[in-house]
């Protein structure tokens, strides 16, 4: 346990526990139900990269006394000599999951599948995929579009493991992806040669000052992004998504659940921000992200709650 955080830890109450794998169960459930109804492979339930978690999970321990010294000093913006953080927002220049060198570095961007399967319990995926029936409904509305011309969109693209599953969903499509990380952005393009199909499009850049057309993307998603932004920026990565997502075109969120969701795990959402340097994480649980959108100019927003995952699938007015 790390030494700053023993005191607050305390046992999850059964009927807690209960709750959560019921709430496991009923995503596992899902989907398995949407591969059946054919919204994606049945493939897909079962690519799983262990090769690359054997190959890694070594360097989780090895990376945990560095760790465990930046938790003491309570230190979260320590970064490696040639690591350059010019140019960056400050809120992105942490280490996030008091991680060594955060999101700047290869390692990282080689341990953050297997971290985030490790957080969930192996529901990574299947939280992600929850997407994907919401996308392929909001696309409806370009049936007359080519699919070869169906452009999508995903800020904060990471690892790339979002688009390969959108991929297999929509081979067809025209997939982009957009990264602060030059190290996250060298994994994506490793993951996504991979695969069949045409490679995506992936650019460096902040999702608060995206450099596309305006109305230039059919459906535009963003996975476990929002958490880890200030309330300002959140605001403007909405924006900045209704401006370049097309009249008619839907806009999906995937982040963690939020307090009023599930307000029993109200101390594990207190507890998270600490164990994991998420500096953020407690004004995300209480932020209307509605009013946002619709601030924004979304509509017809509508709320889904997926184990430990919320989405929230906006509309851009024709």
């Amino acid at each position: 346990m790390y030494p700053t955080l023993e005191q607050k830890t305390k046992p999850i109450p059964n009927e807690v526990v209960l709750k959560l794998q019921e709430k496991l169960n009923q995503v596992l459930e899902t989907d398995w139900q949407d591969a059946q109804k054919g919204v994606y492979p049945e493939s897909l339930l079962f690519d799983n990269p262990w090769e690359d978690f054997f190959r890694y999970y070594p360097l989780v321990w090895l990376d945990f006394p560095q760790m465990w010294e930046r938790i003491k000093q309570q230190n979260y913006q320590d970064f490696s000599p040639e690591i350059d953080t010019n140019g960056y927002p400050s809120y992105y220049v942490q280490n996030f999951h008091h991680q060594s060198n955060g999101y700047f570095s290869d390692l990282s961007a080689n341990l953050y599948d297997l971290q985030v399967e490790i957080l969930f319990g192996g529901a990574a995926d299947p939280m992600r995929r929850r997407i994907l029936a919401p996308l392929k409904q909001g696309l409806k509305a370009f049936d007359s579009v080519p699919p070869r011309q169906v452009r999508i969109l995903d800020v904060a693209c990471g690892t790339g493991r979002t688009l390969k599953l959108i991929r297999a969903a929509l081979p067809q499509a025209s997939l982009f992806g957009t990264d602060l990380s030059p190290a996250y952005l060298r994994k994506a393009n490793e993951l996504l040669s991979q695969i069949p199909g045409e490679l995506p499009q992936l650019l460096q850049a902040n999702g608060e000052e995206l450099p596309y057309l305006d109305n230039y993307f059919h459906g535009v998603t963003s996975v476990f992004l929002f958490h880890e932004l200030p309330a300002i920026a959140r605001q403007t990565v909405i924006e900045e998504s209704f401006r370049v997502t097309k009249p008619g075109g839907v806009f999906i969120i995937c982040d963690s659940i939020q307090l009023s969701d599930s307000p029993e795990l109200e101390h594990m959402m207190d507890f998270f921000p600490e164990a994991f340097h998420e500096p953020y994480y407690r004004h995300y649980t209480t932020d209307d992200l509605v009013e946002r959108l619709q601030r924004a100019g979304f509509e017809n927003i509508e709320i889904q709650v997926h184990f430990m995952s919320k989405y929230f699938i906006a509309h851009k007015p024709a």
